[in-house]
């Protein structure tokens, strides 16, 4: 896991995506790989759909040449990798995932149908698949807040404890205090009220424990809220500079995957939405030791070839790689 992939979406490039991801390049010293998919021709016999596919091939070149320029422009010595894929980017992006620290990418806005069904979507289906923590961004960070803080959901499941995980490291490097909110509906019934979140607030201080030894640097916070966890998180996070959740879905499509309070924050979180899956050897054995896998990039990973080799094996699933390419050269090895 020594790269950070960010997808360059040729249609409309999200520039706050773009510095997020490089910015957090230069914090965890790992290579920023941009990577553009354009979808097949779905029927290449025609010329018409050739013409559109050649199109879109110019404009993925010119998004990914655009990008790298922008990305040198704030960044000089930062290691950079370019590689335009072809087939449907959600897909490519999956699997590239899972030799990848963090994916970027940014949001197009599509309405819920287009979200589900749309060969076009990326976000949604993305962060509902991926087997690294996702990170859609919509709008900047809101870095002129201070003190700097991150916000990061809790309800005592295993998926948000490897979001606490994540988020406390991601403020140890950012100098950044942490909040930890558990958001409580309101219940029908009121009398047990006291005793309720008597039990929220310890539940909550268990699923923070012990970090505070680890990363004493780091100042965190513990609040239980009474509402919709949707609109909770989203006011919660209004001045900071992400919001970091675990994932829990089921299902077949990718909206019920994902969940409904983590898809709803993805439409209205005004920050950038880090999703943290569960590391896959803890979702396949139990054990207990993930944590630890998370911190730096350092999870489990197979053996892969250098960058610059084209040896890496294609995505499932897409027809065919082009023009991969290694960090760039004259590109600064840090």
């Amino acid at each position: 896991m020594n790269e950070i992939l960010l997808g360059v979406d040729p249609r409309d490039q999200s520039v706050p995506a773009l510095v997020w991801a490089a910015d957090e390049a230069v914090r965890r010293g790992l290579v920023l790989r941009l990577v553009v998919a354009v979808p097949p021709a779905h029927d290449g016999l025609r010329y018409d759909a050739l013409a559109r596919q050649s199109a879109l091939r110019m404009r993925a070149e010119s998004a990914i040449a655009n990008a790298e320029d922008l990305v040198r422009y704030l960044h000089d010595g930062l290691r950079i990798a370019t590689e335009r894929v072809t087939g449907v980017p959600a897909t490519v992006l999956r699997d590239m995932a899972a030799h990848a620290a963090l994916v970027v990418v940014g949001s197009r806005r599509l309405g819920r149908t287009a979200e589900m069904f749309s060969e076009s979507s990326v976000a949604v289906p993305l962060t509902a698949r991926a087997d690294c923590p996702v990170v859609v961004v919509r709008a900047p960070e809101h870095t002129v807040v201070h003190p700097p803080t991150l916000v990061v959901g809790v309800d005592g499941s295993e998926s948000s404890q490897a979001a606490v995980a994540f988020a406390v490291e991601e403020a140890s490097m950012r100098e950044a205090r942490l909040r930890a909110a558990w958001v409580w509906p309101r219940p029908v019934l009121t009398h047990d009220d006291a005793e309720g979140l008597a039990e929220r607030r310890r539940l909550l201080a268990e699923s923070v424990a012990g970090w505070a030894e680890r990363y004493p640097d780091v100042a965190v916070s513990q609040e239980v809220l009474r509402g919709h966890p949707v609109e909770q998180l989203a006011l919660a996070s209004q001045e900071s500079l992400s919001l970091v959740v675990g994932r829990r879905g089921r299902g077949g499509y990718s909206g019920m995957r994902l969940g409904s309070t983590v898809h709803g924050l993805l439409h209205r979180a005004p920050c950038p939405v880090i999703t943290v899956p569960l590391p896959q050897h803890e979702r396949r054995t139990g054990d207990p030791s993930w944590a630890d896998r998370y911190r730096s990039g350092t999870a489990d990973r197979p053996v892969t070839a250098p960058l610059g080799t084209g040896t890496r094996p294609p995505p499932r699933g897409t027809p065919g790689r082009e023009d991969a390419h290694g960090p760039s050269a004259g590109s600064a090895e840090r």
